[in-house]
């Protein structure tokens, strides 16, 4: 029996190295073997070299994070081992054959309204887990979502993950891939909670629904443009004071339809009315009034026909990661620095909603 707390960390040579699955911006993931046990399992080896002052805080806030959310839809850490540097460093994780982004890559049609409904529950599961535990994500996208062969959805890489409080406290706005970030962090509200995660999930559930991302934008400003344009320009009652947010004030806002909802609905047209209900509450303009994981497992949504597919009658696929490196993720990851505030000086939104250069 180990005790790791009385023994200390195991050695990274327990495992035998088999292949590399993938490398974000704070670690390479190989897939790798336990020698004593031969279970296979996830080496995620942690990015430290450069740092000068210790062990890194976001890998701190990420074991922190997935420690303390054991949950059936959150990956699981066994263990962290060491190597023979002081900067190498492991985690060990379950294993999990695929990731969301890279199985629906290769899919030729959407996943049917029964495993949409099956994987949303996982996913809202696990954020519950999470936000019940005092935890934001921060970074919820298809391609941290792990499907494993028996039908189950897992939240995986915590490197933009922490803790958080009530009251709250500020924290930085640069957080969640551009993609999947909501518009009060795009205007700079630093006072934010799980809201954040919420947005992400309405985000991946369109995205579930239409094998393709739903709000791709390149920059900042051409996110709030997609945003403005799908769900219409926010008013002081559907967001109170949102024009006072920072770089609200660096934007001139364009004549977007008051029509609110009315180009959603267009687009998820094969959608039940409950469905539309649950996919506006998501990508509600105020996060006090955006939906909670707790409200959204209990929506009708999911009590209407088809109901959610079970996890054993899910199909399986082939693993890539077995042997096969998944291509990097090419959309743009929150950057170290606010572009924003260069942008912002640089562009407006016209009234047909295009950017345009200022005259200098």
């Amino acid at each position: 029996m180990y005790f790791p707390a009385t023994e200390g960390c195991r050695d990274v040579h327990n495992y035998e190295r088999l292949n590399r699955i993938d490398e974000g911006q704070y670690g390479v993931v190989y897939r790798a073997k336990d020698k004593l046990t031969s279970a296979i399992v996830a080496l995620k080896r942690l990015k430290m070299e450069k740092e000068k002052e210790g062990f890194p805080i976001t890998s701190l806030r990420e074991i922190n994070c997935l420690l303390r959310c054991k949950h059936p839809n959150i990956v699981n850490v066994r263990e962290i081992v060491v190597g023979s540097g002081m900067d190498d460093i492991y985690i060990v994780m379950d294993y999990v054959e695929h990731d969301l982004k890279a199985l629906m890559s290769s899919m030729k049609e959407p996943f049917k309204l029964s495993e949409t409904k099956m994987l949303l529950m996982h996913l809202l599961r696990g954020v519950e887990h999470m936000h019940k535990n005092w935890i934001l994500h921060r970074d919820l996208k298809p391609s941290n979502l792990l499907l494993s062969n028996n039908g189950v959805l897992k939240i995986g890489d915590f490197g933009l993950a922490r803790e958080y409080g009530d009251p709250l406290k500020p924290y930085t706005p640069l957080v969640v891939t551009l993609w999947y970030r909501c518009p009060e962090l795009l205007l700079g509200e630093k006072m934010y909670s799980t809201a954040v995660d919420l947005w992400s999930v309405g985000c991946i559930f369109s995205e579930l629904l239409l094998n393709k991302v739903l709000l791709k934008g390149t920059s900042e400003v051409a996110q709030l443009d997609h945003i403005f344009t799908l769900l219409g320009r926010p008013s002081q009652r559907d967001w109170p004071d949102y024009d006072k947010l920072p770089n609200a004030k660096m934007i001139k806002f364009g004549r977007y339809s008051l029509d609110r909802y009315a180009l959603l609905k267009e687009k998820f047209h094969f959608m039940s009315e409950s469905g539309i209900n649950l996919l506006k509450s998501f990508l509600c303009y105020n996060p006090k009034t955006r939906i909670s994981a707790s409200e959204a497992l209990g929506h009708f949504f999911f009590k209407q026909h088809p109901k959610p597919s079970s996890s054993a009658l899910f199909p399986t696929f082939p693993a890539r990661s077995k042997g096969e490196r998944r291509q990097l993720d090419t959309i743009p990851a929150p950057a170290p620095h606010n572009p924003l505030n260069d942008v912002m000086a640089e562009f407006t939104v016209d009234e047909y909603g295009t950017n345009q250069t200022k005259n200098k």
